[in-house]
């Protein structure tokens, strides 16, 4: 049997040199030199390497000198003295890594390196260092966008976005940053997967999956493919020690793009479309009541009158399945192929109603702010003070990835510290009653607050649970 097969490679070879070329090529074996045996990734990390930044980022936070007014129970008893009362101040600081991507010193990286920040600077691979400003920072994407100041004359390395849905499983990729702060390296590997949604890290989940390896540091640095451009922007690990794994994620260059775009045009927020409309995943217990061979799409559970869901013709319990041709799995999928096809176009939907499937076309709209939002820090002595809170309004609702409660008062912001902050009070809690009164605005909000009182009780909304609280001063 070994005779036969060795043979039959000697026949197959001595064949391949009357073929023609493209053939002899595609079956060749054996290197005919050593150029071809080399193999190494130093032209593309020569090309994107200089565009890569350490980004430094900085806060002074207060501290205070006695370890027993870090826990709101022994504060209520110690609170009043000053001698232990008396904070100090400290800088915490934050280290991660980011991608030039305009010559004009636009950075690209991650919405938790550089978040609550004071002061934000990068260090080129030259040794050069700037200042930034942040222009846009997106907790719902995890990106951010920074500005070099003082760039002065001349133009800076950077790197080129590519597509992200040309990506396959399989496809040969770099991960450049600073993992740990050892300095500027260099990681391989391959594609592992696409559209990974449950990761936990942003809003907008529908990751990269690689196992070139990702450390601490690495966030916001480049996920680079075989052309040297930026496919994706490295964010995140599973790991349970904190090191790499080779399980790491990285957000698609075409989300990057929306993101940066929209800092390029002087936003405040990034702008993504709204469709007033809400999603299920598909289990397979509801796929088998459809009648589905297998769990996919999205299951619309509810259309906003007069969204552009509902002007599309979209009814409770149609089942979305693809978006310009594209399969859709979940509602994540939904929700990232809107985003990244942009606010003014259309979008073609395939959607399965009574087992016959049909076309719908939805007009990709910003949210409306149907009432001002009014944002403001609620002043006096209450469990709220020290709370940002905002009217709420469509618009609201998606800059902050809200899934409750329409309409009422909505908290933006916690200052550390604060008496809201120690009443547990946090971003995206809906605060619904304020002593008996039904909260209706951020401005009758204030007023409540603004009574001196001993006794308190506050009902919000958080997650879809209503919380009843009481306080005492």
């Amino acid at each position: 049997m070994a005779l036969k097969q060795i043979r039959a490679v000697v026949i197959v070879a001595a064949g391949l040199a009357h073929a023609p070329p493209a053939l002899a090529e595609q079956w060749r074996i054996v290197p005919e030199s050593s150029t071809q045996i080399q193999y190494s990734f130093a032209p593309i990390v020569k090309r994107v390497a200089p565009a890569v930044v350490n980004v430094y980022a900085s806060r002074v936070v207060a501290q205070a000198q006695s370890p027993f007014l870090d826990d709101p129970f022994f504060r209520r008893f110690f609170g009043g003295a000053p001698d232990l009362a008396a904070p100090t101040q400290r800088v915490q600081q934050s280290l991660g890594s980011g991608v030039i991507v305009d010559p004009a010193g636009i950075i690209i990286t991650n919405h938790h390196v550089i978040a609550n920040s004071d002061e934000v600077k990068v260090a080129l691979g030259d040794r050069r260092e700037f200042d930034c400003e942040v222009v846009l920072s997106d907790q719902r994407t995890d990106l951010a966008v920074l500005r070099v100041k003082g760039l002065g004359e001349g133009e800076l390395p950077f790197a080129e976005f590519s597509d992200s849905d040309q990506l396959e499983v399989g496809d040969l990729v770099l991960a450049i940053g600073d993992p740990f702060g050892v300095g500027q390296t260099v990681t391989s590997g391959i594609v592992s997967a696409l559209a990974r949604t449950q990761v936990g890290v942003s809003d907008y989940q529908f990751f990269i999956q690689t196992d070139a390896a990702i450390n601490p540091g690495n966030s916001g640095g480049p996920l680079v493919d075989m052309s040297g451009k930026v496919v994706g922007i490295n964010t995140a690990i599973y790991s349970r020690t904190g090191d790499s794994n080779g399980i790491g994620f990285a957000i698609p260059s075409n989300m990057v793009r929306v993101v940066t775009e929209s800092a390029k045009a002087g936003v405040a927020h990034v702008r993504l479309p709204w469709t007033g409309v809400r999603f299920q995943e598909v289990t397979p217990d509801i796929a088998e009541g459809l009648g589905l061979p297998k769990p996919r799409g999205a299951l619309v559970t509810e259309v906003g009158a007069e969204s552009p869901g509902a002007k599309a013709g979209l009814q409770t319990g149609d089942l979305v399945i693809s978006i310009d041709g594209v399969q859709i799995d979940n509602p994540t999928g939904v929700n990232y192929r809107l985003a990244t096809k942009g606010i003014g176009t259309t979008a073609t939907l395939g959607v399965v109603r009574d087992a016959k499937e049909y076309v719908a076309k939805l007009d990709l709209q910003p949210a409306p702010e149907t009432v001002p939002r009014d944002e403001i820090e609620i002043p006096g002595f209450s469990p709220l003070t020290g709370a940002r809170v905002l009217n709420l309004s469509p618009a609201v609702a998606e800059e902050m990835a809200h899934r409750g409660a329409a309409e009422g008062v909505i908290v933006g912001a916690v200052a550390g510290g604060s008496l809201a902050d120690d009443a547990g009070l946090m971003r995206g809690d809906v605060v619904i009653e304020v002593n008996g009164v039904r909260v209706t605005s951020t401005r009758h909000l204030a007023e409540i607050c603004a009574v001196e009182l001993r006794a308190w009780e506050v009902v919000i909304e958080r997650r879809g649970r209503i919380i009843r609280s009481q306080f005492r001063a």
